[in-house]
């Protein structure tokens, strides 16, 4: 079966910063931000429908936040069956728990959502 329009899965750049908030840490809280953000993966991994297709991470040759945007800090590419599932991925920044906060409190995320760049033959 091929996709039509209607059933295409919709691509999506998941593009992520962590936040001065993060880097304000004392050292033994650093260590549940990091499992909040393993959940996270996860759980983008995890909804109906998606393939991670691949992840970028800066953090080597990135010092510090992503004060304007760009450069992110961290990049995953996916397929997801439509606009819904891509707001629930963001939508784990607000509810995964990191103590007493909110993972975005340490971090934010932008969806870029557009189609496949098909390379011609």
């Amino acid at each position: 079966m091929t996709d039509t329009p209607a059933t295409k899965p919709l691509r999506v750049l998941f593009c992520g910063a962590v936040l001065q908030n993060f880097f304000d840490l004392p050292a033994a809280e650093i260590g549940k931000v990091w499992a909040a953000t393993g959940e996270m993966l996860k759980g983008i991994r995890d909804l109906p429908g998606v393939t991670v297709l691949g992840t970028l991470d800066d953090d080597e040759t990135m010092v510090g936040t992503s004060p304007n945007g760009w450069p992110w800090t961290f990049y995953i590419l996916a397929d997801v069956p439509d606009r819904a599932t891509a707001v629930a991925a963001c939508n784990l920044f607000r509810t995964i728990e990191v103590g007493e906060y909110r993972l975005w409190k340490y971090m934010r995320v932008e969806a870029r959502i557009g189609r496949e760049l098909v390379i011609p033959a």
